[in-house]
């Protein structure tokens, strides 16, 4: 018996890559008119400050989604002064932030699956302070009960110490706990690897394996969960 959802929070309750690309755009102008980049080697040094940043921290830690290291790297690697590294920062989570709309039935969703008794949490990759920050603006932060970031955890989805975590947040055994999100392989096989039950979201109409779950939309959540 299902009795916690867990949510992935990128690309699954609201469109990651719109605001990603919003924001891209806007530090990227900036960067262009303040360090006299055109376009094109804007993106080639955010390509070598990515390289830069996987190879110190690693690619399976929560860093390596940090803006302002990244962009303090690039800075670096452009000789130029470090001042702009924390308003390139602040200039890309506001103009994400901004262009972030709620997933068609987001607050619907929610609000059904609470009514039918279930605790919701949050199981993400990144670090915490900006999941948050999406929570709130996406107007469910409240409907939360927990949240487990990879931060937190130490290791990214689909590490098995990551699904742990979430089961033991969710008070409840691996097999009471459906999670849902939009990734084949981290969100769906890591929680069926945990012993959850995955409901993987995939407007297309594409096969599941095994006793993977597909839903095109979060709309269908409600249906499927009074189902199990």
């Amino acid at each position: 018996m299902i009795k916690t959802f867990l949510f992935d929070i990128d690309n699954t309750l609201y469109d990651y890559d719109a605001a990603h690309q919003a924001a891209f755009r806007a530090v990227s102008a900036y960067a262009c008119r303040a360090y006299g980049l055109t376009p094109d080697a804007f993106i080639a040094l955010h390509k070598r400050g990515n390289q830069l940043l996987q190879e110190r921290v690693g690619s399976v830690t929560a860093a390596i989604h940090n803006r302002l290291i990244r962009y303090q790297i690039m800075l670096e690697e452009l000789g130029r002064h470090m001042g702009g590294a924390p308003r390139m920062a602040e200039l890309y989570w506001s103009t994400f932030l901004d262009a972030m709309e709620p997933g068609a039935g987001l607050a619907d969703c929610m609000a059904a699956l609470k009514e039918q008794g279930f605790r919701l949490g949050v199981g993400t990759n990144m670090t915490a302070e900006y999941q948050f920050a999406k929570l709130e603006r996406l107007g469910v932060l409240e409907a939360m009960d927990f949240m487990v970031s990879s931060e937190e955890a130490g290791a990214e989805k689909p590490a098995p110490r990551f699904f742990a975590l979430c089961a033991q947040k969710a008070g409840c055994e691996p097999g009471q706990c459906a999670f849902v999100g939009d990734s084949l392989e981290m969100d769906a096989r890591g929680a069926l690897a945990a012993g959850m039950l995955p409901v993987w979201l995939c407007p297309e109409e594409r096969p599941c394996e095994g006793s993977i779950r597909r839903v095109a939309s979060l709309a269908e959540l409600p249906g499927l969960a009074r189902s199990l």
